[in-house]
């Protein structure tokens, strides 16, 4: 009964110890496979989506987007219908953020979470291949962006950017006959 109780508790460290604290009061706690069973759940530490969310830096309307992708499960829902995520849940969630932040979308990312679980199935040469594929399409965004930069580099150097009326603008004129020239 006990450890039913704890385990519908709080996962946070702060109501672990509490627990903890409460748990050496109840009967029949001394009993070894008592003992096992919470050693078992101490060590399966569960986050709520709000406590995965903080421990990573995201929002939880990120996690619940996660989620309708299938990039995430919640493992489980507590008795009042809280997601809940073991450590495999948050190591996934760290590879996430980590593919995100070198540039792989969402779709990307799925497949390197497919290949990454059914690794043996898989060729180092495929992750290479998707990483160059992805390397490429930034250098080409990038191009595109240089190109951008130099463009509004030269509208604004032609621009006095001066008090008097917007009539006469040189960025307005050189975007109007880009106008002309485009019809």
């Amino acid at each position: 009964m006990c450890v039913q109780q704890i385990a519908n508790a709080s996962v946070s460290l702060l109501a672990l110890k509490f627990d903890l604290l409460w748990l050496t009061g109840c009967t029949g706690l001394r009993a070894s496979a008592d003992f096992i069973v919470l050693t078992e759940w101490i060590t399966m530490a569960m986050y709520r989506i709000g406590q995965l969310a903080k421990l990573l830096d995201v929002s939880t309307d990120t996690l619940r987007y996660y989620e309708q992708q299938e990039l995430l499960v919640a493992n489980e829902r507590s008795a009042a219908g809280y997601r809940l995520y073991d450590k495999q849940a948050v190591d996934r969630l760290r590879f996430i953020i980590r593919a995100k932040e070198v540039g792989f979308n969402l779709k990307d990312i799925q497949e390197l979470l497919s290949i990454k679980i059914d690794k043996q199935l898989y060729r180092c040469e495929e992750v290479k291949t998707l990483t160059l594929q992805k390397r490429d399409w930034v250098r080409e965004k990038i191009s595109e962006l240089s190109m951008f930069e130099r463009s509004l580099t030269l509208l604004a150097d032609q621009c006095c950017g001066g008090d008097e009326p917007a009539n006469a603008c040189s960025i307005l004129t050189a975007l109007e006959d880009l106008d002309d020239t485009h019809q």
